[in-house]
């Protein structure tokens, strides 16, 4: 479920108030995870309508909230109605995942729709542990590089690249054509210990509470599922998401022996 209190996604440095700051912002280069406006606060400056045309033109979410949860989000300095959470980390590109790569079959993980930072964090962190060469990231619908993800990965996050993409479906399909396969994890799919995974591939995991959308799970080339033998039904996304890496270090560790 997505945090319902902006706060806990951000540091102070990250965050930038007010109308004329934000648009700046905006102009700037510098990532941008989200706009936050208020239309209840009445101020002077910009309208919001300029600030939220600029913010759908860089392809910026932007989330209506109540004057209670930015004036959290402010940490009570003054705002205008208008704040925006910048990255704290840079992104890198699909590109540079392959690059990274550097002869070897691509492996890649995608997140599509993680809304907790700490399961983001965590990811990242086994993923560059098991030697993955890039993970993958929607600009909608899903957490980016908040600093909280940046503590929960350890470290991991300088030196595992992040790429952010503006239509998942269609850089899967991308992938595709360069050769990757695309492994879905969610239930109902094949016994994730009896596929090949030693040649490209990428390693979908889905959101929380929905697992993978639709279209992520049609495109896929296959769907991957680990027993549950319990009494709960699904495991935590991360948990999920190291399991399913490590069968993938296991199986190419063997290959190259």
């Amino acid at each position: 479920m997505a945090n319902s209190n902006p706060r806990l996604d951000r540091e102070d440095e990250n965050t930038v108030l007010g109308r004329n700051a934000v648009i700046e912002l905006l102009r700037g280069s510098r990532e941008v995870e989200c706009v936050y406006i208020c239309d209840e606060v009445p101020a002077r400056g910009q309208p919001i309508s300029r600030i939220v045309a600029m913010a759908k033109e860089r392809g910026v979410p932007v989330k209506k909230v109540d004057a209670k949860k930015l004036d959290a989000l402010s940490n009570g300095l003054p705002h205008q109605g208008v704040a925006a959470l910048a990255a704290a980390f840079s992104y890198s590109t699909v590109d540079g995942l392959f690059a990274r790569a550097d002869g070897e079959p691509p492996f890649f993980l995608v997140a599509d729709g993680i809304e907790d930072p700490h399961n983001l964090g965590a990811i990242i962190r086994t993923a560059e542990a098991a030697g993955a060469h890039g993970l993958i990231l929607p600009k909608r619908g899903g957490v980016g590089l908040t600093p909280i993800v940046g503590r929960t990965s350890a470290g991991a996050v300088e030196h595992l690249p992040v790429a952010r993409v503006t239509n998942l479906v269609r850089t899967l399909e991308e992938l595709k054509k360069r050769g990757v396969w695309i492994y879905g994890a969610e239930a109902g799919g094949g016994r994730w210990e009896e596929c090949d995974l030693t040649g490209p591939a990428a390693l979908v995991i889905g959101s929380e509470g929905f697992g993978l959308s639709r279209l992520v799970r049609e495109t896929c080339d296959v769907i991957l599922s680990l027993p549950m033998l319990g009494k709960v039904n699904s495991l935590n996304a991360s948990v999920a998401a190291g399991i399913l890496m490590y069968e993938v270090v296991r199986q190419r560790t063997r290959a190259e022996r």
